[in-house]
């Protein structure tokens, strides 16, 4: 028995030495480059041939043996300079690969007896082989799975004509659209291409669509994949994906990067650790900062959830332009059902339904349309009526209606909510873009220092709605919690941390001092301002959106 194995052993041992030979002879030395390479030595001097294997076109120059992309490169401005030869699989590749069967089954068989004669001896061990097998076979097809060579880019015939509702984004967009469009125009001023741009906002609003539409756009290769493609559970896997992704990008430039939920991948590192999805994010970072030498290489992200996510992906450097995708308003919702209908007979008001839709997203009103419509058919109509629209309208909304179909009566709360803060942080001088029916657009500008005055400030605009809700309802309601909570934190700190309540050492009734009496001052002031109030009201009512200047010129006309 002792001399059989021995035999296999040595058997085995020459079959693998002989494998190793032929791959070293085999081994394909030519330098891989990219494409903007290739332009650059083929206007140098022209080969005499060049001959397409499989996925790349090789050629010989100065001694050098070359190799490009084939899908990178156009074939037919190559073929006006040189020759091309398309060549198959060579004999001395095909004679590899039917000595690799041939010693594979050997390899086979001598497995099979050895395992017949050891059959109890190695009871245990037979029972363990299957399932390691099981898991290098998993490997090996996670591993063919996102192979360099298998990264195809996504062909992508939306614009944004069919994307409404948009304008906003589409505005911050055209620059890096023309650039990659010229990219030399731009580069003779020493302008880079930001390097990221990251997409923020609820799910449904067109965040996927807008980096399809740029890559149509701009006519470059689009690469999208999600987040959660890259979260693996092979230590290395992961990050063997970025850069297999980001490597084909590069080859392929000029072209975009689209990662759909990226919080997936770059939540922020620490607590519990995970180090294969740290490792990955560490690629992320690494790829995203090797960018000086790829020009024409952007990366999109989008995420919902943006507070989850690491600072270092964040900073200035790797996401330099952040583009906050918010739900549409009545002119939006206008435009986005004339999208979604451009096809289908219709017979209703556009500004009556769009207005029966406050807070749907762009992706909720497609649904609500392709609803309408088989509510249609089901009346053996052939024109979409307003009785559908309102006949699926909750469907369509089912299990988020609470949050996002309002009832007349929760508008106008809502919007006298919201007005009286923006009536608030207009007064006080604190900066803001709009203010909507479900969020306002309020900035605190960034300080070092910042005195009572200040804090007190942000304290009167937080709970200016409720103060202007109690004055005319005479009521408080439930939405206000995080305004509260906010105000909340802000006494807190002034008292316990700022020293800045009626004694250094601050007490629980120095915050409520400080709460009751910013409350007490707004309450006054809207009693005062009454009817002011009440004309910011009836304005967001109708628009939906009220922008700083609008709300100036109300106050500025009626004070």
């Amino acid at each position: 028995m002792q001399k059989y194995k021995l035999l296999t052993i040595g058997i085995v041992l020459s079959i693998i030495a002989g494998i190793l030979l032929l791959y070293i002879s085999s081994k394909d030395r030519s330098i891989l480059i990219s494409a903007k390479e290739a332009t650059t030595i083929l206007q140098e001097k022209s080969p005499s041939e060049a001959i397409i294997k499989g996925d790349y076109i090789y050629f010989s120059l100065n001694s050098h043996n070359y190799k490009v992309a084939k899908d990178s490169i156009d074939l037919k401005e190559i073929g006006q300079q040189v020759p091309i030869e398309i060549q198959q699989t060579s004999s001395f590749q095909n004679t590899i690969v039917e000595i690799l069967a041939i010693v594979f089954v050997v390899i086979v068989i001598l497995y099979i007896i050895a395992k017949l004669n050891q059959k109890q001896q190695n009871l245990e061990i037979k029972q363990i082989r299957p399932n390691n097998k099981k898991i290098e076979e998993a490997k090996e097809l996670a591993n063919n799975a996102f192979d360099l060579h298998r990264i195809k880019p996504i062909q992508s015939n939306i614009t944004f004509d069919d994307v409404a509702g948009i304008s906003e984004a589409k505005d911050e967009l055209e620059e890096i659209i023309s650039y990659l469009k010229e990219p030399q125009k731009y580069q003779e001023f020493g302008i880079k291409l930001p390097k990221g741009v990251l997409l923020i906002g609820p799910p449904g609003v067109g965040k996927t669509l807008i980096a399809k539409a740029l890559a149509s756009e701009a006519n470059v290769p689009f690469f999208y994949q999600s987040g959660a493609s890259f979260v693996q559970i092979y230590v290395g896997m992961g990050a063997k994906r970025v850069n297999d992704l980001f490597t084909k990008a590069k080859l392929n430039a000029p072209s975009i990067i689209f990662i759909d939920e990226i919080d997936a991948v770059g939540k922020i590192r620490g607590g519990g650790r995970n180090e294969e999805r740290e490792a990955t994010l560490n690629q992320l970072l690494t790829e995203m900062d090797g960018f000086e030498d790829s020009n024409g290489v952007i990366v999109i992200g989008a995420t919902n959830n943006i507070e989850s996510m690491d600072e270092a992906l964040l900073r200035s450097g790797r996401f330099d332009r952040k583009i906050f995708v918010e739900l549409p308003n009545l002119q939006e919702r206008i435009k986005i059902l004339e999208v979604h209908t451009k096809n289908k007979n219709c017979n209703f008001d556009y500004e009556e339904v769009a207005k029966l839709c406050v807070s749907f997203s762009g992706a909720a009103i497609a649904s609500l349309i392709n609803e309408a419509a088989l509510n249609a058919i089901k009346r053996k109509s052939k024109v979409i009526e307003k009785e559908d629209i309102l006949a699926v309208k909750d469907k369509v909304m089912m299990g988020v209606r609470k949050k996002l179909s309002l009832n007349d009566k929760e508008k106008e709360i809502l919007a006298y909510y919201q007005s009286a803060k923006a009536f608030s942080a207009y007064w006080l001088e604190v900066p803001f873009e709009k203010v909507t029916l479900m969020n306002d657009g309020i900035k605190y500008i960034d300080k070092e220092f910042l005195g009572k005055n200040e804090l007190e400030n942000k304290i009167k605009i937080h709970l200016s709605g409720i103060a202007a809700l109690e004055l005319i309802y005479e009521e408080s309601y439930s939405h206000c919690k995080n305004d509260l909570k906010d105000a909340k934190n802000i006494a807190y700190k002034m008292v316990e941390s700022y020293g800045m309540g009626e004694y250094l050492i601050g007490k629980e009734e120095d915050t409520l001092k400080i709460l009751e009496m910013c409350k007490k001052d707004r309450f006054d002031f809207f009693k005062n301002h009454k009817l002011l109030l009440e004309k910011l009201k009836d304005k967001l009512l109708e628009n939906e959106k009220l922008t700083i200047n609008e709300v100036a010129k109300i106050i500025n006309d009626n004070f």
